[in-house]
């Protein structure tokens, strides 16, 4: 922290005029700053509430989530929001910052797979395309048991993860900055997890092939989806790509959640191996995605 000592304290006691002047404007723009700091301090602590009224409400009506969230789950969750909407100003993190919107989207959004990774029970997981941490922190904090990584290419957003982490005291929680293609190719990441999520990261093909050579036999890759259905081309190329990687079946699961409309939970167990070609080079799998020819 850096210590705004009075002028007098500098030697200046003599200063007359405009020094003099200088000094008294220099002092009303720090209350100013001041002022303006502690208007947005209360402006996030208000939003915070808000984030968690509505939060409390959305779980009153998805029992099957609020019993895996505890107040002090609750609690810290909102506290990542309120970390999440203050970072947002200076990074381009979300475009969802309405409180209400941030409670269904992002929190409830990632606690829906509660339930679900309940019956997994992995011991480490590994979230692609984590950028502002949705919903990765929001399970490392209601999981702490699980350890998490979070994969984040762009270097600016990663750091702000490992300081989400920091803030949040998640001990559970490493931050990579590079890219999944490299990641899966990596010795100490490739078939080393039990779990790999996503979040609007890419089509089935695509992340089929990120994820697929990150997992363990017996792992399993959850990915956030919207509406999906059996017949879209989306999930037919998914379950072939899903297959040349070493994958089983595809699954559809919906959230079940009726705040989250139509959105789905695509699963796809590891099977088989992962044959060492993949994950190609980055860039290619988006360019030139399996099961789409």
């Amino acid at each position: 922290m850096v210590l705004l000592l009075p002028a007098t304290e500098y030697g200046n006691r003599g200063r007359r005029g405009a020094d003099a002047r200088a000094g008294r404007d220099t002092a009303r723009h720090r209350e100013d700053r001041k002022a303006t700091a502690g208007a947005f301090l209360l402006s996030q602590t208000d939003t915070a509430g808000s984030v968690r009224t509505h939060l409390d409400r959305l779980l009153a009506e998805a029992p099957s989530v609020q019993r895996a969230v505890s107040p002090a789950i609750a609690e810290r969750v909102t506290a990542f929001a309120a970390l999440l909407l203050d970072a947002n100003e200076r990074l381009n993190l979300t475009r969802v910052t309405d409180p209400e919107a941030v409670a269904r989207d992002h929190l409830l959004d990632a606690l829906a797979a509660l339930p679900l990774l309940e019956r997994i029970e992995p011991r480490s997981a590994i979230d692609l395309g984590s950028g502002g941490g949705v919903p990765a922190i929001p399970l490392a904090i209601a999981l702490p048991d699980v350890r998490w990584t979070l994969v984040e290419s762009t270097g600016r957003k990663a750091e702000a993860l490992r300081s989400f982490a920091q803030a949040l005291e998640l001990e559970n929680v490493e931050v990579l900055a590079d890219r999944a293609e490299v990641i899966g190719q990596a010795p100490g990441h490739r078939e080393e997890y039990e779990l790999v999520t996503a979040r609007a990261l890419a089509a089935l093909p695509v992340l089929a092939e990120l994820a697929l050579p990150l997992l363990r036999i017996g792992g399993i890759l959850v990915a956030w989806k919207g509406p999906l259905t059996n017949a879209d081309d989306q999930v037919r190329q998914g379950k072939t790509a899903a297959r040349m990687l070493g994958g089983g079946e595809v699954v559809l699961r919906p959230t079940g959640l009726a705040a989250l409309g139509g959105h789905t939970f695509a699963l796809i167990p590891k099977e088989r191996p992962t044959a060492p070609r993949f994950p190609r080079r980055p860039g290619v799998p988006a360019r030139m995605p399996l099961g789409t020819r």
